[in-house]
């Protein structure tokens, strides 16, 4: 089956019923909970106990934002789906929400944001790579509009699986256009399976603490392309506001059938129909039939 945005605009595809079933699917959530997990990590927040007004680009019905939730942070959510926007309503999240095109600009205030997430959202623009006039948007309204909403050294880590180097190029050069400094982090490189990209962007000119961090390896830690390097040169520098460095604390975090169960418990209390509970529940895939 093709992926959603190589059927219809997201806008069109993403219509009422399939809203509720992007929302109600455990697998979907499961993934969408570790995605977030990890952008919020490459974002390099101060673990300061002070909450930060985040950005969800292509927030859909608030899978992302729950986790933002979770960690204490307040988030803005916008999304070009008035279905999905209206299931997030339905489930009451903590975030509010927008109803726009990330592709014509984001309209927000200069410098309110401490960082932005994106899983997948920026996708539907690399698809459309042989359009010159997609290009040209990209660079002067989506990333020009991200990079003034966006405090001085603020980060942003956007979720995406290019399917070739012309796309990555695509996205990437749009970005350093703009102004941002940063790149491509690969978790898991030579895996075909758990392989995770994500374009990390800083708000501010290339420097040694703007650099990009290192990707995750097998075994869940950091790796970097040389193993002879010391652990120094496999931490992530924080640079934000004249913030102090500090080590990124690297954290393998999965959601299981606990927390699968608890969320759908809350979506019944809030008059939801949610499938029953079986013994299928939460459990993985194979990887074939």
């Amino acid at each position: 089956m093709s992926r959603p945005e190589l059927q219809a605009p997201p806008e069109i595809f993403y219509n009422e019923e399939e809203a509720r079933k992007y929302t109600r699917n455990s697998r979907i959530m499961e993934i969408q909970s570790e995605l977030s997990h990890r952008a919020l990590e490459l974002l390099s927040l101060p673990e300061d106990g002070v909450p930060r007004l985040l950005l969800d680009i292509g927030c859909g019905s608030g899978l992302s934002g729950d986790t933002l939730s979770e960690s204490g942070h307040q988030w803005i959510g916008l999304d070009i789906s008035r279905s999905m926007l209206d299931v997030a309503l339905e489930n009451e999240v903590e975030g509010d929400l927008l109803l726009g095109d990330m592709g014509q600009g984001l309209g927000l205030r200069s410098g309110v944001i401490d960082g932005a997430i994106s899983i997948s959202a920026v996708q539907v623009y690399q698809d459309l790579i042989g359009l010159g006039h997609i290009k040209h948007r990209l660079s002067l309204a989506f990333f020009g509009s991200l990079y003034r909403c966006l405090a001085r050294g603020a980060r942003a880590a956007f979720q995406v699986y290019p399917e070739n180097l012309d796309q990555r190029e695509l996205i990437l050069s749009s970005a350093m256009r703009a102004g941002f400094a940063g790149g491509v982090v690969v978790d898991y490189p030579n895996s075909s399976k758990k392989r995770k990209e994500y374009l990390v962007l800083t708000c501010g000119p290339p420097s040694i603490s703007t650099s990009t961090p290192n990707g995750k390896g097998e075994d869940g830690e950091s790796s970097s392309d040389d193993d002879s390097e010391d652990e120094d040169n496999q931490t992530v520098s924080i640079s934000d506001r004249h913030r102090p460095k500090k080590k990124q604390k690297i954290t393998k975090k999965g959601k299981g059938r606990e927390w699968i169960i608890k969320k759908k418990e809350q979506m019944r209390k809030k008059g939801n129909v949610v499938p029953p509970d079986t013994k299928y529940t939460a459990r993985k895939r194979k990887a074939r039939f």
